[in-house]
Parts: structure tokens; sequence; C-alpha cells
């Protein structure tokens, strides 16, 4: 099996330029919600190449193509990072306090206080 590699469309974000939900080549229709797919490696090597936007070469590219380890590797990653509640068994960082001298909203002065009613004047050009 060395001859293969494991590939999959990145996940939809579109604020990172990740548009494309999915993608057909070679008769294989990749979806970005079935996650891993083992293909032959001449397909591997052109999916490295695809980009999310046709034709742009600047835009983001569409696929993640991994060996087995590798993969493996990136899903240990991902699932540590999708781990958002910390356990009470966890070594946890102190979250310290502001100290007495920080500046608050009530030190801040009333939006009638700093309200100015004079229009400043243009200058002429």
């Amino acid at each position: 099996m060395d001859n293969t590699y494991l590939v999959r469309l990145k996940a939809y974000d579109a604020r990172r330029g990740h548009v494309l939900r999915r993608y057909t080549y070679a008769g294989i229709k990749f979806q970005e919600e079935r996650g891993w797919y083992r293909v032959e490696k001449p397909v591997g090597d052109y999916l490295r190449t695809v980009h999310q936007l046709p034709g742009d070469t600047y835009s983001p590219l569409a696929f993640d193509v991994c060996t087995e380890a590798e993969a493996k590797s990136l899903d240990a990653t991902e699932a540590d990072e999708a781990k958002v509640k910390r356990n009470a068994s966890d070594e946890l960082k102190l979250s310290a306090a502001r100290p007495a001298g920080t500046l608050t909203t009530e030190d801040l002065p009333k939006a009638s206080e700093e309200k100015d009613t004079r229009r400043a004047k243009r200058e002429k050009d």
C-alpha cells in the first residue's frame, strides 16, 4: 500500500477561503463530510495541486494529501484541538484577576459629559 495516499477535501470555512464542498476527479466524487479517501499515487499527486478556486494559484489548496501515518497524526491533532471542555485532572494555568488599580467602565466619563455641541469648521482647500 505504499503506492497510495489518503486524501480529503478540506472542511468548509469561507473565512479562510475553503469553499469547495465536493469535487470530482477520475470518476471519484470527493465530499468534505465523508472524510478520508484512499487513492492511487497519480490521483493523489494531481489532487495536491488543486486549489479552492480553479485557475487561481493564490487561493488555498483544496485537499489534504497524506500518507497513512501523516493522516493519523493529523486526525489526532484535530481531535485535541476540538476538545474545548477542560477536566479537573488537566493541568490548568492560574487565571489571574485584575489588579486593584485597573481602569473600568465606571471610571470612563459619562456620554453627556464628553459630548461637544460645537461643530468643527471645515478647512478651505
